[in-house]
């Protein structure tokens, strides 16, 4: 897995570049609708949060590079559109997550016979730890270029979710959810 989390945290710094410098990239939609650079951002940062938190292997230090590189260039991107978010956020702030979604990931994971540490709740908090880093961006950034529908990306506004109301340059926009 080193080498996937290298590759990742490169590609991670190749978007920042591409999207900020050349915004109209952002909103460009592949022919499949399963192909999306805002669902693989979220779904590569989701994969590495859940490794270093509930996945009982060697310390993955390149997960975590990983997740920092992400999460910095979804930053950048939400500054070049006024994206409003926490720089700092708390590992206990809310996000989008539900903790019975994270239990049913580590359920399937655990089925397919993934090695799991046998502490889900701290499990849990280490991975609340990671996805604040990005969870407001990346909601905000998926909703902005109209996303395809992906669980944990894109649509997070059915009632029971925490939904970030999202802000540009000052104004909001009508929160769902």
């Amino acid at each position: 897995m080193p080498a996937l989390w290298e590759r990742w945290e490169v590609w991670f710094a190749a978007v920042q570049e591409s999207q900020t410098s050349y915004a109209a990239l952002n909103f460009f939609r592949s022919p499949r609708s399963d192909q999306s650079w805002i669902v693989a951002a979220g779904t590569v940062l989701d994969a590495a949060a859940l490794t270093l938190s509930a996945v009982d292997v060697p310390r993955q230090p390149h997960a975590a590079m990983c997740i920092r590189a992400g999460y910095v260039a979804l930053r950048r991107i939400a500054d070049f559109f006024g994206i409003a978010y926490d720089p700092d956020p708390r590992p206990d702030d809310l996000f989008s997550i539900r903790r019975e979604e994270f239990g049913d990931a580590c359920d399937r994971l655990a089925e397919a016979g993934v090695p799991l540490f046998a502490g889900r709740e701290q499990a849990w908090r280490d991975f609340a730890g990671w996805r604040v880093n990005y969870d407001t961006v990346l909601l905000a950034l998926a909703d902005l270029i109209m996303a395809p529908y992906a669980p944990w990306t894109s649509d997070r506004s059915a009632p029971d979710h925490v939904r970030p109301q999202i802000r540009f340059w000052g104004r909001s926009s009508p929160s769902k959810g």
